[in-house]
């Protein structure tokens, strides 16, 4: 695995921005200084996040999202005890 994650990924299986074979690695996403565990997208260039909004859904089933702006920084984690 490559240590440059791209500008843009997405947990989401329908979106365009979805890559599986990145997110069998656990992404560390940091915003504003603070790790952040409940992100559904994030792109970097743009600073934005996105974040489901407590346990709403639409009406397809999928999570309602806030997009929030400000510094992005992401990272593959390493795994421990390896």
């Amino acid at each position: 695995m490559t240590d440059q994650l791209p500008d843009r990924l997405s947990v989401n299986p329908k979106s365009a921005f979805f890559n599986e074979d990145l997110l069998e690695h656990e992404i560390g996403v940091r915003f504003r200084g603070e790790e952040k565990t409940n992100v559904e997208e994030y792109c970097i260039s743009e600073g934005w996040i996105r974040v489901a909004a407590g346990k709403a859904v639409d009406r397809k089933g999928d999570p309602l999202t806030i997009l929030l702006k400000g510094p992005v920084d992401v990272w593959v984690k390493e795994k421990s005890g390896e």
